[in-house]
């Protein structure tokens, strides 16, 4: 396999599980190097470091920092760490994967549910992309991708705090897009069709979810980890250049009917 991204790291915010460490996986198999910050319990660790290991396993680094994203302190040790490891390579890819989000029904929903939901699902990605251009560390054609929804544009039940988020998250990519250009940067976001993750799990309903979206399909299947990391290699590649400000859906065609 031609390791395309050889040299070349990424950053990726939620990377333990679901797409964020499918993506991963994918770009390693490309030679691209990864920096992960995640958050996860001493129970969840063992299996984490061991899909990290595997991840090395194609002959890629790995580092990875279990802190909580919006800690403002810990963001600049990770960058220091990233600095340091990164020698003179660049950051290719800033990938937002963050789930974590109240699921709440209207009436039980409360403030501060829908602000911690906005923080970490949404302006912790503008936080980030801002202090890696700021320390110098993007390449000089970087790319910034995160991950949205349905729920952006779409009421749901019990997810009226991550709708807020996505909608904000994407309203903070189609920025990126327009103000980091001049320095290369070129922003997006997939929209991924109903994938069965962890995340997914937590909300009501969610074999309710996976059974329609199946039904719509016109492959007559739901989306995968693996679709969705494949489009996030395709947005790394130099021919993915002029793709800039765009929302793309990545669900088999779902979003037809």
């Amino acid at each position: 396999m031609v390791k395309i991204f050889e040299g070349s790291w990424a950053v990726v915010l939620g990377g333990s599980s679901g797409l964020g460490l499918a993506a991963i996986q994918k770009l390693a198999r490309h030679g691209m190097n990864i920096c992960v910050v995640h958050r996860n319990t001493r129970v969840e660790l063992p299996a984490i470091q061991a899909a990290f290991e595997a991840v090395r396993q194609a002959g890629v680094e790995l580092i990875s920092f279990n802190v909580d994203v919006l800690n403002a302190a810990q963001r600049d040790e990770v960058l220091q760490a990233l600095q340091t490891a990164i020698g003179k390579g660049k950051v290719r890819c800033l990938l937002h994967s963050i789930a974590r989000g109240n699921l709440k029904e209207i009436p039980q929903l409360q403030r501060e549910d829908i602000d911690i939901t906005l923080q970490y699902m949404a302006t912790s990605l503008y936080d980030w992309a801002a202090a890696l251009l700021k320390s110098g560390l993007f390449a000089a054609d970087a790319r910034i991708i995160a991950f949205t929804s349905d729920g952006s544009y779409k009421a749901i039940p019990n997810y009226a705090a991550v709708s807020a988020a996505k909608a904000a998250l994407e309203a903070i990519v189609r920025s990126l897009a327009l103000e980091m250009a001049p320095y290369g940067i070129r922003a997006n976001c997939i929209r991924a069709g109903v994938t069965d993750t962890v995340a997914l799990r937590r909300i009501p309903g969610s074999d309710a979810l996976l059974e329609y979206s199946k039904e719509r399909n016109p492959f007559g299947r739901t989306t995968t980890p693996e679709d969705v990391a494949n489009v996030v290699y395709l947005l790394c590649c130099d021919e993915a250049a002029w793709i800039n400000g765009t929302i793309i859906p990545v669900d088999g065609g779902t979003h037809l009917q």
